[in-house]
């Protein structure tokens, strides 16, 4: 994994271009597809970290203690010098001058931009009690966390996961194949509560508990205790021994650049239906840190996924190349817990009618989301071939009501149609 401040041979070129503030995965996308789109301006983006761009899913999925092992890393440092992309590693924009067009690094620098695109991502909403800043105790986030976390495992033998999120239950299951105990301590009554349906959540539960990872919902984490190392977790329904704890809690989006520059932001950096901040169109936010309106929301939504991140950086590309467009691309996340995949197609509602059906294996199991008798979300588990049939019928805005699936699945309805399509 490269460690450095700046990248020799990465001329971004004079004169104002694009800036990008951000190296994950949002970031990534908008300088890529800018060449890909044939942009020959300079190029620059700015990273916090000195690792080169890399992918995020994969850290609490394959916590590791070296980082060679990991293998996240987008592409090769050679990728950037080809594409004549000045790529700034561990050098951070501290401000935004919106009147003359210019970032302002942290050693007071003034890089000039003619689009000026937040990649900023977000950052993990910290453990507000006592005891959290013990040793032992982490957040995943980065690289250098995952790291952490892997080398903290190879001794571990009861681990408390604080959250019952994606995160923390892709982590349980790491530390569990680490043979460690496991303990998930959720403060709502549910898993996943933001994301699942209830209906889902349950059978997820189920299967997490076969594995032997202990969850715990409806309780809250009073204090971590120990002494300069953490020993032991205080909830409400008891103490929970812990030589390590990760904690998953959710995120919070990094839109202080963007609000101290005078930008519209509310819980994001607010954009249009183009990806364009509301206040100074030629600045754009993509990926964690933006707040935007999307045809399968109800108003305005932000995503936190690779997916939306990719297709988001994209399509502010292609904009700044030359060809604009609405951002419309169907929402999908997937999260791999031990053996379970779960995949998620669309956006459900809290008020929307969700009916389970099974697969053809016991595995397999899919929660189907309708709103006025049309489908607008799946959910299923260890079930890809129903998932892709979902993304397919829903990116097409394919009517599917409930009296399509009785004693059918998406996959079948969609061959089905097809074959009336050709007959027809």
């Amino acid at each position: 994994m490269t460690n450095m401040k700046s990248l020799a041979g990465t001329d971004a070129g004079t004169g104002a271009g694009v800036v990008v503030v951000g190296g994950g995965q949002a970031g990534f996308s908008v300088v890529s597809a800018l060449r890909g789109a044939g942009y020959d301006g300079p190029v620059t983006v700015f990273a916090d970290e000195h690792h080169l761009p890399y992918q995020r899913p994969p850290l609490s999925k394959k916590a590791h203690t070296d980082p060679d092992g990991m293998g996240v890393t987008l592409v090769p440092e050679s990728f950037y010098r080809e594409r004549n992309i000045g790529l700034r590693l561990g050098d951070g924009v501290a401000a935004v001058d919106t009147t003359a067009r210019v970032v302002v690094t942290g050693t007071g620098e003034r890089v000039p931009y003619e689009h000026l695109v937040l990649a900023t991502g977000a950052r993990n909403r910290p453990l507000p009690v006592p005891g959290a800043e013990l040793d032992g105790v982490h957040a995943l986030r980065s690289i250098d966390d995952a790291l952490a976390i892997g080398q903290a495992l190879t001794t571990a033998r009861d681990v408390v996961v604080v959250g019952g999120g994606f995160i923390g239950l892709e982590l349980a299951q790491v530390a569990r194949a680490r043979g460690a105990r496991v303990t998930v301590v959720e403060l709502a009554d549910r898993l996943l509560s933001r994301a699942v349906s209830p209906q889902l959540q349950e059978h997820l539960r189920e299967r997490h508990e076969r594995t032997g990872v202990r969850i715990v919902t409806g309780t809250a984490v009073r204090a971590i205790e120990g002494e300069g190392r953490v020993r032991r977790v205080v909830t409400d329904d008891g103490s929970l021994p812990a030589d390590l704890v990760v904690y998953g809690i959710g995120a919070v989006p990094r839109d202080e650049l963007a609000r101290a520059a005078g930008l519209a932001v509310d819980d994001g950096v607010i954009v249009d239906e183009q990806l364009r901040s509301v206040t100074d169109p030629r600045i754009s936010a993509v990926g964690d840190c933006a707040r935007h309106p999307h045809p399968h929301a109800d108003g305005v939504v932000r995503l936190e996924s690779v997916q939306n991140a990719t297709d988001q950086g994209a399509l502010v590309a292609r904009r700044i190349a030359g060809s604009p467009g609405p951002y419309e691309s169907l929402p999908w996340f997937w999260s791999d817990q031990g053996d379970i995949k779960l995949q998620i197609a669309g956006l459900r509602t809290d008020t929307d009618e969700v009916r389970v059906l099974p697969g053809d294996s016991p595995e397999r199991l899919a929660a189907y989301a309708f709103r006025d008798e049309r489908l607008v979300a799946v959910e299923t588990l260890n079930w890809p071939a129903e998932h892709l049939a979902a993304r397919r019928l829903l990116e097409r805005r394919t009517p599917v009501s409930p009296a399509d699936l009785t004693g059918s699945t998406l996959g079948a309805l969609a061959r089905a149609r097809r074959a009336a399509e050709v007959r027809a």
